[in-house]
């Protein structure tokens, strides 16, 4: 079969389409990239509607943990038109997602005058998750109260991971790595068709693996110890500044020392916790104790890069 010659005007068109063609690709590429940017951005401002619809609508979580940043900003810009949302917020403290409940204390950490967050903090501060445990506890020190001073101290010291699964454990890391909170630590392969992760909740390093590789755990065995990073350590003894008692002295007492893994923020505060805890328990403090960690603490700036 002979096909007819295409004519120039056909030619000619086909190219300018061609062209069209290549340059729209890009420019939609680039649109759908800025769009899902935008809708994804924690800094976009949401609208009232939006605002309450995605605190209502947990389904999309970044959507919500978006409108959970937005109401923290408004707190601590005095809004007080915020405090109608504040019925959800409280109810996303209730929420099955833990990450959500987690955020839900710390938004409610914001507005140490709220009664009703108050309370809601009360009960989170036995939650099971450690993180919305540790959240709650850092949000309760805000109203002044000592109710999470147990989560406190536990903030200070390596935190036993345990598996929930019984199985085969194959690990992720090593003894020294550094993992960020819900880093993959280890694999569990049991009765089910794909192996179970166990996840660190908190950040740090990892300081001891007690199984190895290949060994069968129960479900509530000891599987990795993980020490506490400097933010986690401030915040606590921040908190602790606060709130905490005599009961938390001896804990502080070994961040305060010039240990390998301390930085010097972390000593100063120590020290400075445990000085306001003294006074407030009228413990006096020896005066070569307290020249000695204060020479400590200039030492370390001194020698800090």
């Amino acid at each position: 079969m002979i096909h007819p010659e295409p004519s120039r005007t056909t030619a000619s068109g086909e190219r300018r389409l061609s062209g069209a063609i290549m340059l729209g690709v890009p420019i939609a590429l680039i649109l759908v990239t800025f769009l899902f940017w935008y809708q994804t951005w924690f800094g976009r401002r949401l609208s009232n509607s939006e605002l309450r619809q995605y605190l209502q609508d947990t389904s999309i979580p970044h959507k919500t943990q978006h409108a959970l940043t937005q109401v923290a900003t408004e707190i601590l810009r005095h809004n007080q038109a915020v405090v109608g949302v504040y019925p959800q917020v409280v109810a996303l403290a209730g929420n099955k997602e833990a990450g959500l409940r987690s955020m839900a204390a710390w938004v409610m950490g914001q507005d140490n005058t709220s009664a009703e967050f108050h309370q809601a903090l009360l009960k989170l501060v036995s939650d099971a998750d450690p993180m919305v445990r540790w959240n709650a506890a850092l949000a309760l020190a805000r109203f002044g109260d000592a109710a999470g001073d147990t989560q406190l101290r536990q903030m200070l010291v390596p935190y036993e991971l345990r598996s929930p699964y019984a199985g085969t454990v194959t690990f992720s890391v090593k003894a020294t790595d550094s993992v960020k909170s819900q880093s993959v630590v280890a694999r569990v392969e049991g009765q089910g068709p794909e192996p179970e992760e166990i996840r660190s909740p908190l950040s740090g390093q990892v300081v001891r693996l007690p199984p190895s590789n290949g060994t069968t755990v129960a479900a509530g065995d000891l599987v990795a110890v993980i020490s506490p990073d400097d933010q986690q350590l401030w915040e606590a003894l921040q908190a602790l500044y606060l709130v905490g008692s005599s009961d938390d002295l001896e804990t502080i007492d070994h961040l305060a020392r010039p240990t390998a893994g301390t930085s010097s923020r972390v000593r100063e505060q120590a020290a400075l916790t445990e000085k306001a805890i003294r006074k407030r328990a009228a413990i006096p403090v020896e005066p070569s104790k307290v020249e000695s960690e204060k020479s400590k603490i200039e030492s370390s700036k001194a020698n800090s890069p």
